[in-house]
């Protein structure tokens, strides 16, 4: 079961130390059925790869973690 800690967790640790070197980051909403909910900042925001980012970056990396996991959204 994916719980709002574990991903909280390697989003701290992993996923936004990277964002963050491009002046973006990363806001977790929610975790819900196995569906990951959160809120691109700054550069990321409105980057035109923020879909890029999203599914072969923050979410590839939290499918290795949780393979249960369905896919993230961006809110």
């Amino acid at each position: 079961m994916i719980t709002q800690e574990a991903v909280q967790k390697v989003l701290t640790d992993e996923i936004r130390p990277m964002l963050m070197r491009d002046g973006g980051n990363i806001e977790l909403l929610r975790v819900e059925d196995n569906t990951v909910y959160v809120r691109l900042q700054g550069a990321c925001a409105h980057c035109q790869g923020a879909v890029m980012t999203l599914k072969f970056g923050v979410e590839k990396i939290l499918k290795e973690k949780f393979p249960e996991l369905k896919e993230v959204v961006n809110e």
